[in-house]
């Protein structure tokens, strides 16, 4: 009995081995990969215009406000509202009776003032003589030179008073500083304005017209380049699309970049001329300037679901040999449609991963679709960011 035991012991024991053996190699065995289906795309260089979009709005570049700068009422117009003026073209007139009677008053008492100093100087020189040779007392000679300058005094209150009338007397009449297109009036015949208050019309210059955008302080540095390039006078870096879509037929100037950057949004007031010889830009319109960037010219371009982020870092997966992937950094530039412009890290003739990039790790296997290869665009596109 006790023999029979042991036996059926070792055999257990020996099954058990057997058996732990195997689950061991099974174990072991692991599952291959499966391996991805994807689309590839080949790296080419393309012919873009790289552009950076800046809402923009349309802003006199000379304007000024017509206010009354005396008292009175409106006895003449004209203008035409929305009018092309010139320089110093009579536009209105306030009621000049009164200024013009100051005026004639003033111009009588320097004459008067002159009268009084032309005999106080023919007293002052009589009374000089006979002093001379002691024909008068010393008093009165005295006296004689006071009142010679008293009239000289009387001179200049008089001439002051001349030109404080002359002035209101020419502020009556309003006048355009320089030319441009008038607004709506806001006053009409019989009007009473007031001195500094009453607001009559707003003229603005026309040709050329500024637009404003604002630009981030990172770009400033490149701003100020432009403005000293000579290519700012000549070549179309500034563009403006107009509220309707439509390709504003001339090009713009950079002229002048605000002096500080807003700490509230962080950019700064840049501001272009363009030309507006049939005054189809009007202040106060809205757009969008473009502004061609660094992405122009021969560029690699390659579909925008290629691109993977991770850390704010991009990657795309490029096909290598036995049909394997690595991920490969790249910089990204301007975006075109569904594709985006690569600064760094590809080279034309790479072939990158488009489709069933969330399934692909470091080293995975592919394979390539070629019923469904993408193939680089032939067109030349341009570039927005």
């Amino acid at each position: 009995m006790k023999g029979l035991s042991f036996s059926i012991l070792a055999i257990t024991i020996a099954s058990f081995a057997l058996t732990s053996c195997g689950g061991g190699k099974a174990a072991e065995q692991k599952p291959a990969a499966p391996v991805v289906s994807v689309n590839v795309y080949t790296v080419a260089k393309q012919g873009v215009t790289g552009v950076d979009n800046y809402p923009a709005t349309v802003v006199p570049l000379n304007e000024v406000q017509l206010r009354a700068e005396v008292n009175g009422s409106i006895t003449g117009i004209f203008v035409q509202d929305g009018q092309t003026v010139k320089a110093g073209q009579r536009l209105y007139e306030i009621d000049r009776s009164k200024y013009l009677a100051n005026y004639k008053q003033a111009q009588a008492q320097l004459k008067v003032a002159q009268s009084n100093l032309a005999q106080a100087k023919r007293d002052a020189e009589r009374y000089q003589r006979l002093q001379e040779k002691d024909a008068i007392a010393r008093q009165v000679v005295e006296n004689a030179q006071t009142a010679l300058l008293n009239a000289e005094s009387q001179i200049l209150v008089a001439e002051a008073a001349l030109s404080n009338a002359q002035t209101d007397l020419n502020r009556s009449v309003i006048t355009a500083p320089f030319a441009g297109t008038i607004g709506i009036s806001n006053v009409k015949l019989g009007s009473v304005v007031m001195m500094g208050t009453t607001l009559i019309n707003t003229i603005s210059s026309t040709d050329p017209i500024a637009v404003d955008i604002a630009v981030n302080e990172k770009d400033i540095y490149q701003f100020s380049l432009v403005m000293d390039s000579s290519q700012n006078e000549q070549d179309s870096i500034f563009t403006l699309q107009l509220p309707g879509g439509q390709v504003y037929p001339f090009v713009g100037k950079l002229i002048t970049i605000d002096r500080a950057v807003d700490p509230l949004t962080g950019t700064i007031k840049a501001r272009l001329s363009f030309e507006n010889p049939k005054e189809n830009l009007r202040a106060g319109m809205s757009g969008v300037v473009k502004v061609r960037n660094q992405d122009t010219g021969e560029k690699i371009v390659i579909p925008n679901v290629a691109i993977t982020e991770q850390l704010g870092e991009f990657y795309v997966y490029v096909l290598g040999d036995s049909n394997k992937v690595s991920q490969q950094q790249v910089v990204l530039g301007s975006t075109i449609g569904d594709k985006i412009i690569v600064r760094e890290g590809l080279a034309p003739g790479t072939t990158i991963v488009t489709s069933g990039i969330q399934n692909l790790k470091n080293g995975s296997v592919v394979q390539v679709d070629s019923s469904k290869a993408a193939t680089p665009a032939v067109t030349a596109p341009t570039a927005k960011k």
